[in-house]
């Protein structure tokens, strides 16, 4: 048996925050999980639709890893990212960093690792691993997946090979913290107004505010999309709330990081959008509730309200997210 030991396993809500935090932790670097997802600018939101999906889905973060390359970027990290087609290599990397007293992060396939409980395909899901013997992997997931976690060493290297969407090429990524590292409440200003410009000013209608305004329109066509709306809008509903998402498709995440940011820093901009959010995080757990209801009753009036409050929360979040990008130019800082 391999085993780093002293290691902090501690499971969060959300599993790149999570797997952030036990790196980070092992380095003497302790931020809450909302302040890593802050720091990291991963919120965000997207309506996904195409010809090969079967129901749309609604991300309310940015793309798989870029809050991890956001974080290393933005503390002056050392971020060192193993990719390869082989498994053998791949585990090789991994096995030499946790014998070396290194945790490492691992990019797979949520569907084949045995302790998960939802088995669906989700190529995005990032765990921390920092034990293995002969038979077992010993990870770190959420809390809701147990937090400190094992599965079997031959789950673990299909969960890597897994091909799809959002996956990676057997993705392993250690995290250094070196001399001189950033304070994190010195990167508090740059990480909420990079945040606030990408969202203000997406290249495709499916994205930030404009995304959300287009999702109030389509979902109101939701009951007519599927053939089988008693499973799939309850199931979106489900991913909105419990898939790791914090609350509320990450609002409720990044509200709590905003709370944190006005304790650090005296600013009204700031005030604004910490109040606007908590607003928004309120009716974005409603809207899960109608579209839940909306598939179980086949009822469309729900979709319809569901499709009003979007359309607020379009104007709500473009508001917060006008306020928060005025930090950079006349907020005060830490």
């Amino acid at each position: 048996m391999s085993m780093v030991m002293d290691i902090d396993a501690r499971g969060t809500r959300h599993c790149e925050t999570s797997t952030l935090g036990v790196l980070l932790r092992h380095h003497g670097v302790d931020l809450s999980e909302p302040m890593l997802f802050g720091l990291g600018a991963g919120l965000s939101f997207v309506y996904w639709d195409g010809k090969n999906m079967g129901f749309p889905f609604l991300g309310g973060r940015v793309k798989p890893f870029d809050l991890t390359r956001n974080l290393a970027g933005r503390l002056g990290l050392e971020l060192l990212v193993q990719e390869t087609t082989s498994p053998r290599k791949a585990w090789n990397s991994v096995a030499a960093s946790v014998d070396a007293g290194r945790p490492v992060g691992l990019q797979l396939d949520s569907h084949y690792l045995d302790y998960f409980g939802s088995k669906v395909h989700f190529g995005g899901h990032v765990v921390a691993l920092y034990g293995y013997d002969d038979h077992d992997a010993y990870l770190v997931d959420t809390e809701q997946q147990g937090g400190a976690v094992s599965t079997s060493l031959s789950g673990l290297a299909r969960a890597r090979a897994a091909r799809g969407p959002m996956t990676a090429r057997h993705r392993s990524f250690t995290l250094a913290a070196p001399e001189g590292l950033h304070a994190p409440h010195e990167r508090i200003v740059p990480a909420i107004t990079a945040c606030a410009d990408a969202f203000l000013n997406p290249p495709i209608a499916n994205l930030g505010h404009r995304g959300i305004e287009k999702a109030g329109k389509l979902v109101r066509t939701w009951l007519r999309r599927t053939d089988t709306p008693q499973r799939d809008l309850p199931q979106a509903a489900l991913l909105m709330e419990n898939a790791g998402t914090g609350g509320a498709l990450f609002r409720n995440l990044y509200r709590d990081f905003l709370a944190e940011c006005t304790e650090l820093l005296d600013c009204g901009h700031l005030r604004t959008g910490h109040a606007l959010y908590t607003e928004a995080a309120a009716l974005w757990t409603e809207v899960a509730g109608l579209i839940g209801k909306a598939g179980e009753s086949g009822d469309a009036s729900y979709l319809d309200q569901a499709g009003s409050i979007l359309e607020g929360l379009s104007r709500i979040e473009h508001e917060a997210m006008q306020a928060l990008s005025r930090l950079g130019s006349v907020g005060p800082r830490v």
